[in-house]
């Protein structure tokens, strides 16, 4: 097992009953406080809300089976989209219209969660008003989309998740060897033919010099940040790589209240083999810089990986769907940042004047250089 506390008696269920007027509380993004959505008392969250470093658990991937890893605070149930098979995680006895993800009302309870409970959160900052602001700003902006499209308003149904992620840490040292190719120059005499005379000439030729060379690389990799998710676009959910980690707080189910919390669908196990994945890339990357030379040939890496730890944390999206000619799109807001990654329609019309400007332009380009040769 990871080197986690022992388990202890399960914590009561927790809710947020409004101190003044007994109404349900939730979390207010503008406050950053629990408040009643019936009389606008607000309650402080207890604990610091963010800076404080949180805890990285040894990786033991028997963790996803220690049931002293899955209490969450507050009593959970999936619900399973029977559209686009999105799982989310809401408060025991709170229902769901519509999937959160594609907006489907095919949605079905599922029971217990029986997943790791996120270790820590960056809360939500940017409220819906915020996130469909940022987003009309961003489309106004994107190039060869219908006119008609950037006059309207667009009607899309924002959901606030809070979307699953691994964070993984590792030291690595890596035993490399590779042959390096440099280049070098050397000044050859030759002869040509010009108006039926024969004239010398010299050229400069370059040849590669090999050499074997070999050495050790040590490197930390600190958050390797992976999306532990299987119901989004995963380029768009990429493009949202603005978060401040920095600011990620521990864990309490007070920030959840209000919104939907995405059950991850990725394993441990599957996002450590990605994160070395992406590590080994980056790795790579370095060890061929630190070779230099002009070519690099039969490079090999050996890496050995320790002390390796992991987070489950999550991180605060808007998510939504809307409809332009009858075809769906889809759009993300940062909930933290407000920064927008999103599919939008595209004019054919304008796609063709582009092209045509581009070949035209080519083409005067092309005819310059000819009448320069003559």
């Amino acid at each position: 097992m990871g080197e986690h506390e022992p388990a202890t008696a399960k914590e009561p269920i927790a809710t947020f009953p409004c101190p003044s007027c007994g109404g349900q509380m939730q979390f207010d993004t503008a406050s950053q406080t629990l408040k009643c959505r019936y009389c606008g008392s607000e309650k402080p969250i207890e604990g610091r809300t963010g800076g404080d470093e949180p805890t990285e658990y040894e990786l033991d991937f028997t963790d996803e089976d220690n049931d002293a890893l899955k209490d969450w605070g507050t009593e959970q149930q999936v619900i399973k989209c029977g559209n686009c098979g999105g799982e989310m995680l809401l408060p025991a006895g709170q229902t769901a219209a519509v999937c959160g993800f594609c907006g489907s009302p095919k949605v079905l309870p599922q029971g217990n969660p029986g997943s790791i409970r996120p270790e820590s959160v960056i809360p939500f900052h940017i409220s819906k008003e915020q996130a469909t602001a940022s987003f009309n700003a961003w489309r106004k902006k994107r190039w060869f989309i219908p006119n008609a499209f950037k006059k309207q308003s667009v009607s899309s149904n924002l959901n606030g998740i809070y979307v699953p992620f691994w964070t993984f840490d590792s030291e690595t040292t890596s035993s490399y060897s590779a042959e390096v190719g440099v280049y070098h120059y050397r000044t050859e005499t030759r002869t040509r033919v010009v108006n039926g005379k024969t004239e010398t000439y010299t050229v400069q030729v370059r040849y590669t010099v090999w050499h074997w060379t070999s050495g050790t690389h040590e490197h930390f990799f600190n958050d390797v940040l992976i999306p532990a998710s299987g119901q989004y676009d995963g380029a768009l959910l990429r493009k949202l790589n603005d978060y401040r980690l920095e600011q990620l707080a521990p864990y309490k189910p007070e920030y959840l209240s209000g919104f939907i919390a995405e059950r991850y669908s990725v394993s441990l196990k599957d996002g450590w083999r990605e994160a070395k994945s992406r590590i080994d890339g980056e790795l790579n990357g370095e060890i061929r810089h630190r070779i230099g030379g002009d070519e690099i040939r039969h490079l090999s890496i050996d890496t050995t990986y320790y002390d390796q730890t992991y987070k489950h944390i999550l991180l605060p999206v808007w998510n939504a769907n809307y409809r332009y000619n009858n075809k769906t799109y889809r759009y993300m807001v940062n909930g933290e940042t407000g920064s927008v990654s999103g599919r939008v329609p595209r004019s054919p019309w304008k796609i063709t004047f582009f092209v045509l400007a581009c070949l035209a332009v080519a083409g005067v380009v092309a005819y310059l250089y000819a009448q320069s040769q003559t």
